[in-house]
């Protein structure tokens, strides 16, 4: 465990620990995010991603050495742009290559540094996709997240009431998702059939931002 700077900042090299907080996160809800794609789409969405992060396990393998955050994402976002099936590899791979690209030139992993984050990820699957807020996809909770972080950032919250904020921020983006009508995507051709039912990709999207939220907070108080 590397040495804890502050209860508002951590090194960035506390990577390591926020992998492994979204591996165990992702294998916790496998069965979940399928069973929610069931409802909309071809059900493996949760299958996939825990392919996908069970072989991010490899980064972890005989490490021991602390790992960078920005190597953390980028490793991860390689292997889930390589290793899962259908339309999230891109997806999950962008959004993690784009967040490890904005921890780069960070000491440190503060508040700043997850709004550089959200901006870098939504800005990057913006650029591949089509996807807009009100089209039932993580855009929504993804966004939400931002928009909530930002209002805490410019009220002068610390750290800790900053990522609480975008987690409740990104909540509100994936149960807006519930009443959507999904218009990008296999859910599309439901019509009207898609409302009522959370979309997966958003869901998945909040798991992973609490994931890391909590595992950081976690980390401030070490």
């Amino acid at each position: 465990m590397v040495e804890i700077s502050s209860r508002n900042t951590i090194p960035t090299e506390c990577g390591k620990e926020i992998l492994e907080a979204l591996i165990h996160v992702i294998h916790k809800n496998r069965q979940y995010l399928s069973k929610i794609d069931g409802a909309i789409g071809d059900g493996d969405h949760g299958i996939n991603m825990d392919k996908g992060f069970t072989r991010a396990e490899s980064l972890l393998v005989d490490l021991k050495e602390s790992l960078s955050l920005a190597d953390a994402f980028t490793g991860l976002g390689e292997i889930l742009l390589n290793d899962i099936g259908g339309s999230m590899g891109p997806i999950y791979g962008t959004f993690f290559l784009k967040m490890g690209e904005a921890a780069k030139s960070s000491m440190n992993i503060d508040k700043g540094l997850f709004f550089r984050m959200l901006v870098q990820a939504r800005k990057g699957l913006q650029e591949i996709g089509n996807a807009q807020v009100g089209d039932k996809t993580l855009i929504d909770t993804l966004v939400a997240a931002e928009n909530a972080l930002q209002k805490s950032i410019e009220k002068g919250d610390d750290s800790v009431k900053a990522l609480h904020a975008m987690v409740e921020g990104a909540r509100s983006g994936m149960e807006s998702t519930k009443e959507m009508v999904a218009k990008l995507g296999r859910a599309a051709r439901l019509g009207e059939r898609s409302r009522g039912t959370l979309d997966p990709g958003a869901t998945s999207c909040f798991i992973l931002l609490e994931a890391m939220a909590l595992k950081t907070t976690e980390l401030f108080k070490q």
